[in-house]
């Protein structure tokens, strides 16, 4: 080979050597930076660019999309001395890349040493309980910590989650004898407050019992007043009435009222099945001398005759069939004795007598 093509050669090699250090293509995602003797000079974006070759080089590739950073599980001491195991993500995009490339030495490591010292900061400063049931609150004290001291590298953090909070076994016994304790002492709570609503209102029942008996017990007391004014007043009207007849027809018409009363009350108390002897009251003979006295009446305003028969000696009852004398109750009250009591008149008073088929007389 000849020195003329080996020149040749070299240059050609050359010349593509010049062109791959010259062109650059950026992929879509990246920002490169491209430094001029170690220094930086400027950014090269995704497409085609092209550089000066042998002078300028690609300082760093920084991804300029959003980037999931694991955070590593670590035991982290809270406020009440209780250790749990805690691990997270943090979400960070490169909003600056010079900065990013230039401000930290490596930014993964320092923004991951960064969310695990304040991870244990933020959790060292809660109780166990709040820990456990303030994980929004733990990824909001977290992200304003971390987005702030971030943004000297060009870094946005834009969001921070808790993954984990797992305490050791032995708490989580203790914890699983606090619930169960917890529950049961609602439970017991709860049932004795049903208990107590349940008395208040069994008592609530039995007042509103109670009133609407007594309520009842009055309204019965008032109608039974009221039947008894009803009764009285027609009792009232009653006598009055007995009374304006009796002014008018004497004293007779009113002896017939009462010995009609008389002899019902005696029927009604000889006739009650479970009485086994009946005793005949003493004035039995005044109340047959006031039926005869009625009967006489009865025949006088009948047709027959009118004026009670003459004589004052009283009658002898007519004798039985087979041939007794039915005065086997003892003898009606003589012609002197008083008649039943009743009010005063001018007109004559008949001698009581035995009428003939009285229940006396069969007696």
């Amino acid at each position: 080979m000849s020195g003329a093509n080996l020149v040749l050669i070299v240059l050609a090699l050359l010349a593509v050597l010049t062109l791959w250090k010259g062109i650059k293509q950026v992929p879509q995602g990246e920002v490169w930076t491209v430094e001029r003797f170690g220094a930086f000079t400027r950014l090269l974006h995704p497409g085609l660019n092209f550089i000066v070759p042998y002078i300028d080089a690609i300082g760093h590739k920084m991804n300029v999309q959003e980037v999931v950073l694991d955070i590593p599980e670590q035991d982290v001491i809270t406020r009440d001395n209780a250790t749990v195991k805690v691990d997270g993500i943090v979400y960070y995009r490169v909003m600056d890349p010079a900065k990013a490339a230039y401000q930290v030495q490596d930014l993964q490591v320092a923004l991951t040493q960064l969310a695990m010292t304040n991870i244990r900061a933020v959790i060292g400063e809660m109780d166990l309980d709040q820990t456990l049931s303030s994980r929004d609150r733990i990824n909001s004290s977290l992200l304003a910590i971390l987005d702030g001291a971030t943004d000297p590298w060009g870094v946005k953090v834009s969001r921070v989650e808790i993954r984990k909070i797992e305490p050791p076994e032995n708490l989580i016994r203790a914890m699983n004898l606090q619930m169960t304790a917890e529950r049961e002492r609602r439970a017991t709570v709860a049932r004795a407050e049903g208990e107590r609503e349940a008395e208040i209102k069994r008592a609530e029942g039995q007042k509103q019992a109670l009133i609407l008996a007594a309520e009842g017990r009055r309204e019965a007391a008032f109608r039974d007043a009221e039947a008894r004014e009803r009764l009285a007043e027609a009792e009232a009207n009653a006598t009055r009435m007995v009374a304006e007849v009796a002014t008018g027809t004497g004293t007779d018409a009113l002896r017939y009222f009462i010995s009609d009363k008389y002899v019902r009350a005696f029927e009604q108390l000889a006739q009650n099945q479970a009485q086994k002897l009946v005793i005949v009251p003493m004035e039995s003979t005044a109340l047959a001398g006031g039926i005869a006295q009625a009967l006489e009446l009865l025949r006088g305003t009948g047709g027959d005759g009118g004026a009670p028969p003459p004589g004052g000696g009283p009658r002898r009852p007519p004798s039985r069939p087979g041939g007794g004398s039915a005065t086997a109750s003892p003898p009606p009250a003589p012609a002197s004795s008083p008649p039943p009591p009743g009010p005063a008149t001018s007109q004559p008073v008949a001698t009581p007598l035995s009428a003939p088929g009285s229940p006396w007389g069969r007696a």
